[in-house]
């Protein structure tokens, strides 16, 4: 118990005490600021992987039309729904299964 009491009374330890405390929870990047700043991190890291896999696929589809008629007459035809003046289109929806 005496030596708690020198420890509480020695003004370097209370300085170090104080510094701590400080840091932890008081500093403009204390602890929960940190956190915060790891998540929005994270969650940016997945943002941009995403992205990049992105851009590889659209620049890989972009390839495959600038070398290939019948790729980009595909791509036409799939995704913009054009047809030629003979040809009729049915349009196939599925329908989302029931729970």
């Amino acid at each position: 118990m005496n030596r708690l009491l020198d420890l509480f009374r020695n003004k370097y330890f209370i300085a170090a005490a104080a510094f701590v405390v400080w840091m932890l929870f008081f500093d403009k990047n204390d602890m929960l600021s940190q956190y915060e700043y790891r998540s929005e991190v994270n969650k940016l890291q997945e943002e941009k992987d995403f992205y990049e896999k992105e851009t590889a696929h659209v620049k890989k589809d972009l390839n495959e039309l600038n070398t290939n008629l019948n790729t980009a007459e595909k791509f036409a035809r799939e995704k913009y729904f054009m047809k030629k003046d003979n040809e009729d289109v049915f349009v196939i929806i599925k329908e989302a299964p029931k729970d």
